[in-house]
């Protein structure tokens, strides 16, 4: 019997791990706060060119963060030199304070989509730079130095067919 529960949670993990594909992984470390205009940048050659691939934003924030959402600019550099930018907003916590995103301790980490079914229309080197666009309420200069946000990444994994 023991064997087999063994062997079943083997399997489990085994599947598991064939549902995607990661193309590229990446994180950053933040030493201490995230500051305004400070960007985060990750670069990667395109896995291929025929394949489409989902591109997340993968985050680590402690209770140290003060806000329920977050904003985010996101520029994605294109080899020949054109660039897409998005704004993005994300839901960090529910309406009763709880955090969202995985991780028994005091840090969660969230796997936030970016792009979905992405195919990388040119082989070489792109670049995904991320920054944070918090703001308080009434306060147009925004979130200078942002608490709890501990580590920023990306990670690129083929869809599952």
């Amino acid at each position: 019997m023991h064997k087999n529960f063994v062997f079943l949670c083997l399997a489990a993990i085994a599947l598991s791990a064939c549902d995607s594909e990661i193309a590229y992984g990446e994180y950053q470390s933040l030493k201490g706060d995230w500051e305004k205009d400070q960007s985060v940048a990750f670069n990667f050659v395109a896995p291929d060119t025929i394949n489409p691939y989902n591109i997340y934003i993968n985050l680590r924030n402690n209770e140290d963060y003060p806000f329920s959402n977050l904003f985010l600019i996101v520029n994605l550099d294109f080899p020949e030199g054109k660039t897409i930018s998005d704004t993005l907003e994300y839901e960090m916590a529910k309406p009763n304070g709880e955090w969202l995103g995985k991780g028994f301790s005091s840090v969660k980490e969230n796997k936030l989509f970016y792009k979905e079914a992405v195919v990388f229309p040119d082989t070489g080197s792109y670049k995904i730079a991320i920054e944070h666009a918090m703001r308080k309420n009434s306060n147009v200069e925004g979130v200078k130095s942002l608490k709890g946000i501990t580590d920023v990444g990306i990670s690129i994994e083929k869809t599952a067919k």
